[in-house]
C-alpha cells in the first residue's frame, strides 16, 4: 500500500521515528526501515548505513545518476536476497525530525538504501524488480 504524506512533524511523529530506529537497530542486518514495514502508512523512513541515524519525513528522490548492479535484502523478507539495478547516485529531499527541509545525496550502498526505503512508501518491494535470486 502507498503511504500518506505527514502533514505536521510533531512529537508523535518524532516518537514514531524513534520507535522505528529502535526496531531497526534490534533487527539483524537492518540498514533502514520504512513506516509500512511496521504497519504505519505514513511517509517515514529511518536509515543507518554506518554513518549515523538519518530520519526522513516525506522523502522523495529529486535526482538520480548512473546505474549500479546491487544485491538487496529486506527486513520484511528475512533470508531472501536478489540482484537488481539501482541508480549509482541519488539526491533525496525530505523533512527532518524537526520539520526542516533537508537535501541529502548518497552513492553506492546509501543510494541503494534511499531507493529501497522510499520504494516501500510507494508500495514497492525489491522483489518486484529482482533479476536473479541469490541463495
Amino acid at each position: 500500500k502507498k503511504s500518506k504524506p505527514v502533514e505536521v512533524v510533531d512529537d508523535r511523529i518524532r516518537e514514531i521515528l524513534n520507535d522505528m530506529a529502535d526496531t531497526m537497530y534490534h533487527t539483524e542486518n537492518g540498514g533502514g526501515l520504512a513506516g509500512p514495514q511496521v504497519g504505519i502508512l505514513k511517509q517515514l523512513v529511518v536509515i543507518d548505513m554506518g554513518q549515523g541515524l538519518i530520519k526522513l519525513v516525506n522523502p522523495r528522490i529529486i535526482n538520480q545518476e548512473g546505474t549500479q548492479e546491487v544485491v538487496e535484502g529486506c527486513l520484511s523478507m528475512p533470508n531472501k536476497y536478489g540482484k537488481r539495478t539501482r541508480p549509482a547516485k541519488v539526491t533525496v529531499q525530505a523533512l527532518n525530525e524537526n520539520g526542516e527541509e533537508i537535501v541529502l545525496t548518497g552513492t553506492g550502498d546509501m543510494a541503494k538504501c534511499f531507493c529501497h526505503e522510499i520504494d516501500h512508501l510507494d508500495g514497492i518491494l525489491f522483489t518486484d524488480f529482482v533479476t536473479e535470486y541469490i541463495k
